[in-house]
C-alpha cells in the first residue's frame, strides 16, 4: 500500500514540503479531532513536523514598515523548512479575513508559500495552499484550495484527494 498522500491538484513551488506539511497536518487532526484550543494544534504539528525531520520555526516574528518605520509586528504560527507558512486555525470554519490574515504575512516576508490550516469539525474543510507570486511590481495570489478528504473505510491514513 501507497502510504505516501497524494491529491489531484497541480504541482506548485514547494509542492513536496506542502505535501508533508500536509500530511502532518491530518495526523494530528486524526489523533486530536475538534475542539482543542488553537495552541495545542500548533503544538501537536510541530511535533509531528520535527518526527520527519523538518526544521520548524515556532512564532515566527514578522515586522511591518512603512516609511522606513516599524508600524506592526505579527507572529506567523510556524515556518517550516525556512520555505513555508503556517498559519492554524480551530474554528468552525475559515473566513475570509483568516486567508487575507495569510497573504499579508506572505507580503511582508520573502516566502511565497503559505498554509492555512484548520483544525474545525471536518476535515475536507481544513486546508488551503496560498501561493503569492511578485509579478511586474506586485503581489499575486492563487488559492488552489487543497481540501482534505475524510479517510474511507479502506484508507485509514487519510490521504489526500
Amino acid at each position: 500500500m501507497n502510504n505516501k498522500p497524494s491529491y489531484s491538484a497541480p504541482l506548485y513551488k514547494h509542492s513536496e514540503l506542502t505535501e508533508q506539511i500536509l500530511g502532518a497536518f491530518y495526523a494530528v487532526y486524526s489523533a486530536l479531532g475538534y475542539g482543542f484550543l488553537e495552541k495545542v494544534y500548533v503544538n501537536g504539528l510541530i511535533i509531528e513536523l520535527e518526527r520527519h525531520g523538518l526544521k520548524v520555526l515556532h512564532e515566527f516574528p514578522i515586522k511591518i514598515f512603512y516609511a522606513e518605520q516599524l508600524i506592526g509586528e505579527y507572529y506567523a504560527d510556524l515556518v517550516v523548512n525556512d520555505l513555508v507558512i503556517v498559519e492554524i486555525k480551530a474554528t468552525k470554519l475559515l473566513l475570509d479575513e483568516h486567508e487575507a490574515q495569510l497573504l499579508n504575512y506572505l507580503k511582508a516576508t520573502p516566502y511565497e508559500v503559505g498554509l492555512l490550516l484548520n483544525f474545525g469539525p471536518k476535515p475536507e474543510q481544513n486546508a488551503a495552499l496560498l501561493t503569492t507570486i511578485e509579478r511586474n511590481g506586485g503581489w499575486q495570489s492563487r488559492n488552489l484550495d487543497l481540501r482534505l478528504s475524510a479517510p474511507s473505510a479502506s484508507n485509514k491514513k487519510g490521504y489526500l484527494s
